[in-house]
């Protein structure tokens, strides 16, 4: 029996208990509508789509700043709903994995090579069906229904509604990248390590195996990681089982090749909601969210026409419409975008940035191996 993964399974349900036990109430929608999930307005340039049927409070620095010349009273009628989320990584297909599939792994899965896009799924035992919050399935950007129109849903993607143990900002203006590791992922660190500069990284599992070098770089350099998945599926159209497959296997890749358990969890495309919560809840994580989408990899689509020069006006406004505070959400797996993170880092925001624990006071990884 490996070690790794009797401490992983001891230390997830442990943690997961600590969140979710309550003397009267189970994880679900009873325990959350006793917090105030709130809507928020992250900035999405050019883009704003705004929803009157909604009627749920909307939380918004301008609207508050408006508000106390109004009385203090809080808008109720107003949501700013993202706009579609477009970006696909590039096929990781196309490289075999280096990653060897460790024995532990097979004694425990009974498989002796690394899924494909569409990780199976393999039951553990800390995580209880009963405490998975009952809401539909949907698609991306099908945001119609009554139940993802509610506070008890609490959908990002579709709503920007975020929970109480949700991070999507930072008292100090600060990037994270999504989609490596990438061959490219280690220049953009060389900009950061000049000034000694930390990054968060949200990893996915089929990019780790193929990369698993660009992993260890990363983290033996200081920076953190964290999870984006295993395949980046849209998690709100998947059943319980695959959201459950999708993240177990992150978590084997990184714990394979970084001996580690992440704490940090980024949900590809921002799709989530109090289902999804409730099951990563199980694992011990706390999903990390935005409050500036980049949408740097429009650049990509020539239909976009969205260009450098875009991307870096919108950071600067950014920068002063919070007053040097949020979180930003950038892509590492493309050299353009590594490119433009890089500027954005040396021209822009600058080395006074923190990582996703610190700008919460949290830790880095749930456990560390040695």
């Amino acid at each position: 029996m490996n070690y790794k993964l009797v401490i992983f399974t001891l230390t997830a349900s442990i943690l997961a208990s600590a969140i979710t036990d309550d003397s009267s109430q189970s994880l679900g929608a009873k325990l959350i509508s006793s917090f105030s999930p709130k809507l928020f307005d992250s900035f999405f340039p050019k883009h704003p789509v705004v929803d009157s049927n909604v009627n749920v409070q909307f939380v918004s620095t301008l609207q508050s700043n408006n508000n106390q010349n109004n009385g203090g009273s809080l808008p109720t009628t107003v949501v700013m709903q993202p706009p579609l989320q477009q970006e696909t990584p590039p096929s990781p297909m196309q490289y075999p994995p280096r990653l060897p599939f460790p024995q532990w792994l097979t004694d425990f899965t009974g498989l002796k090579e690394w899924p494909g896009l569409d990780p199976p799924y393999i039951p553990l035992d800390f995580i209880n069906f009963n405490r998975i919050v009952d809401l539909p399935q949907h698609q991306q950007a099908q945001c119609f229904s009554q139940v993802l129109r509610s506070p008890q849903a609490c959908s990002f993607d579709c709503f920007n509604c975020v929970e109480f143990d949700d991070v999507y900002t930072c008292p100090q203006l600060s990037q994270t990248f999504d989609d490596g590791p990438s061959p490219h992922t280690l220049k953009l660190l060389d900009s950061f390590d000049k000034t000694n500069t930390k990054t968060t990284l949200f990893t996915l599992g089929v990019n780790i195996i193929r990369f698993p070098d660009v992993y260890k770089e990363s983290m033996k350099r200081g920076h953190i990681m964290g999870s984006h998945t295993w395949s980046h599926k849209f998690l709100p159209q998947l059943t319980n089982q695959e959201i459950i497959a999708q993240i177990e296997w992150s978590i084997w890749a990184m714990n394979a090749t970084g001996n580690h358990l992440p704490k940090w969890f980024r949900p590809p495309y921002g799709g989530i909601d109090n289902r999804i919560r409730s099951i990563l809840r199980q694992f011990g994580m706390q999903a990390t969210l935005w409050d500036f989408d980049t949408f740097d990899w429009k650049m990509l689509d020539h239909s976009n026409n969205r260009k450098e020069a875009d991307i870096f006006k919108d950071v600067e406004n950014f920068q002063k419409l919070k007053q040097g505070k949020g979180l930003i959400l950038e892509h590492d797996a493309i050299q353009r975008t590594v490119d433009v993170g890089i500027e954005i880092f040396e021209k822009i925001v600058g080395p006074k940035q923190l990582t996703v624990p610190q700008c919460v006071g949290g830790i880095d990884y749930i456990k560390s191996f040695k």
